[in-house]
């Protein structure tokens, strides 16, 4: 077990999208952009339960943000957040470094 990196090119901005949701996992992702339209595209659309954007894609702080994934990455509940409500939806973190 260690880090790895897998590179894929995409068309687009959408085809990376797809690309990267056509997987059986969704822990974290990662967008390294300025354009705010492709921000609110990944918000939206990237299923993953971190999401970070323009900032490294690991080190969720415990009891600061919420931690958990998507399908195959864990059960979609938040570990360490403050709200259970949370535990019965499929929440989505985000993080942003200008």
């Amino acid at each position: 077990f260690g880090p790895v990196v897998g590179f894929t090119k995409a068309k687009d901005f959408d085809d990376a999208i797809e690309i990267a949701n056509n997987t059986e996992y969704g822990l974290t992702g990662a967008v390294i952009t300025n354009n705010r339209e492709n921000i609110q595209k990944a918000r939206e659309d990237f299923h993953v339960g971190n999401l970070y954007f323009n900032r490294g894609c690991t080190g969720a702080i415990v009891g600061y943000q919420p931690f958990g994934g998507f399908n195959m990455s864990g059960t979609d509940s938040k570990a360490g957040g403050p709200d259970y409500i949370m535990l019965h939806m499929q929440a989505k973190t985000t993080s942003e470094m200008y």
